[in-house]
């Protein structure tokens, strides 16, 4: 009897033991884990493909988590997905528990950051904008435009007018070619969805004129509701040998040299891209243009307007002959009546 008893003691004791041993491990991952100083920073953790369980609780630690390894291995292999955790960079925040460590790597919940190209830049600035990214790898840096499109895949393509308008998220670290590798395959399946619905009226031959004259009709927009006019424009201008004498064309073939005011000597300075000294469209885009632009480029209004200028409100009016198109010129940017 006392036999029982006592195997009956011990018994309860190892129960005992067993209970406060869980509820402290159950404490445990759920308590924040404090990080060495500075205390408020996050913690930057990168994590190679094929990082083991117990290299990535040592990783943890060395990064600046004040935690032990050995109990962060062992709660890796205890949760039973050890094997789930996923490559990748992440920030551990202050605060965090081996709980929600767990589930970060697990999840994949990389840490990530954004960068935007707009509507209607040029490549200098996407260029600009890729170098001020935070934490983006600038590995095109030290690339001209040549080198950088031949290692982009596109060899004897120039950059401009080749990147979709969009905001990208990345992880940190990442390198700045693979977002442009994102917005040149953005551009190119925004620009085939255009030419797969393009007009049969529109004066344009080819996927490549469609950008850019997209890349004409969104620098010209001041107002959406004038843009298929505005390719209208440009459409009939086109269909009838007119030089298109639009100032953005100028203004980017003048690149860096243009001082933000127009005069008349530059309209006569003949560039590649100068439109009032030559025919046709530019050799390039001048811009990278939106969905919206690339759709009315190949979808031109049916007008039989080829002169337009602006209203002063973002809006332009559109004329049929020159005479109505100097009226207009005249009340709107002369101030007569």
């Amino acid at each position: 009897m006392r036999v029982i008893k006592g195997l009956f003691k011990g018994l309860v004791i190892l129960v005992v033991l067993a209970l406060a041993l869980a509820a402290v491990a159950y404490f445990w991952v759920q308590s924040p884990m404090p990080h060495r100083a500075p205390a408020a920073t996050p913690v930057d953790l990168s994590i190679e493909p094929g990082t083991s369980a117990k290299a990535i609780a040592q990783a943890v630690a060395d990064a600046g988590v004040d935690t032990s390894p050995t109990l962060l291995y062992a709660w890796f292999r205890l949760s039973g997905q050890s094997r789930q955790m996923r490559a990748g960079s992440y920030e551990i925040a202050p605060g965090t528990s081996p709980k929600r460590l767990l589930s970060m790597l697990v999840r994949g919940e990389e840490s990530l950051r954004t960068v935007t190209i707009v509507e209607g830049w040029n490549w200098r600035q996407v260029r600009q904008a890729l170098a001020k990214a935070d934490h983006l790898q600038p590995d095109s840096r030290t690339l001209d435009d040549a080198a950088l499109m031949s290692q982009l895949g596109r060899p004897g393509v120039a950059p401009e007018g080749r990147f979709y308008p969009d905001t990208y998220s990345y992880a940190k670290g990442a390198s700045d070619l693979a977002v442009l590798q994102r917005a040149m395959k953005a551009m190119d399946k925004q620009l085939q969805h255009a030419w797969d619905a393009r007009q049969p009226g529109a004066a344009l031959q080819s996927p490549e004129q469609a950008l850019i004259l997209a890349s004409i009709v969104e620098k010209e927009t001041g107002k959406a509701h004038d843009r298929a006019q505005i390719s209208g424009v440009f459409n009939n201008r086109l269909r009838i040998g007119m030089r298109l004498q639009t100032d953005p064309t100028v203004i980017y073939g003048l690149g860096e040299a243009f001082d933000g005011d127009l005069r008349r000597v530059h309209l006569t300075t003949d560039t590649p891209w100068n439109t009032y000294t030559r025919g046709g469209l530019p050799p390039t885009p001048i811009a990278m243009p939106g969905k919206a632009a690339l759709l009315a480029s190949v979808q031109p209004a049916k007008t039989s307007a080829i002169y337009f200028v602006a209203k002063g409100d973002g809006s332009s009016h559109f004329s049929a002959t020159l005479d109505e198109h100097n009226r207009a010129v005249n009340r709107y940017q002369r101030g007569q009546k």
